[in-house]
C-alpha cells in the first residue's frame, strides 16, 4: 500500500483503475442496453442482456453474505489505499463479477467493444487487489461467475 502512496504516478492509474474505470464501465453497460434495444427491441435476446448480469451480480451479492470473509486490510490491520471502511463481504468481488460480465455482454454483442471491455475489466480486478480491498481469491471467484455467467450467453 505504501508503494501506491509514496508514488503519484501509481497512484494516479491506480485511482483511474479503482475508481473511474468501473464508473465507466457501468455507465457503458446502460448505453448499451439503450442502443441494443433500439437495434434489437424487447425479446429474448435483450433480455439475455439485462438478466444474466443481474443474475451473475445477485449471485455474487449472496455468496458475500453467506461467506462474509474478512477483507485484506481487515485481517492485517492496514489501511487501504482509498481508505475503504467496509467490513466483510469480500469473497467474491462483485466489482470483479460486474466488470467481468458487462465485459462479456459487450463481447456477445460486438468483439472490439467485448475485447475493450475486457482489457477494462482485467485492469479493474488488478486494482482491486493492488487498493488491498480483496485478495487474489476474491477477485478469481469473481471472475469465475463473471466469465461462466457471461458463457450464458451463447448456450441460452
Amino acid at each position: 500500500m505504501r508503494f501506491f502512496k509514496e508514488n503519484k504516478i501509481a497512484y494516479a492509474v491506480l485511482y483511474f483503475t479503482y475508481k473511474i474505470l468501473p464508473n465507466i464501465m457501468f455507465v457503458a453497460y446502460p448505453a448499451l442496453l439503450v442502443a441494443e434495444f433500439f437495434i434489437m427491441g424487447f425479446g429474448k435476446e435483450w433480455l439475455k442482456l439485462v438478466l444474466i448480469p443481474f443474475g451473475a451480480l445477485v449471485t455474487a451479492t449472496l455468496l458475500r453474505i453467506l461467506i462474509n470473509e474478512e477483507r485484506p486490510y481487515e485481517k492485517y490491520g492496514i489501511e487501504s489505499v482509498f481508505g475503504k471502511k467496509t467490513r466483510g463481504k469480500s469473497m467474491p468481488s462483485r466489482h470483479t463479477v460486474s466488470a467481468v460480465v458487462i465485459a462479456m455482454t459487450f463481447l456477445y454483442v460486438s468483439v472490439p467493444l467485448g475485447v475493450a471491455a475486457l482489457i477494462a475489466a482485467f485492469l479493474i480486478v488488478l486494482s482491486r487487489v493492488q487498493a488491498g480491498a480483496h485478495y487474489l481469491r476474491d477477485v478469481i471467484v469473481g471472475m469465475m461467475i463473471g466469465i461462466g455467467a457471461g458463457q450464458l450467453f451463447w448456450v441460452i
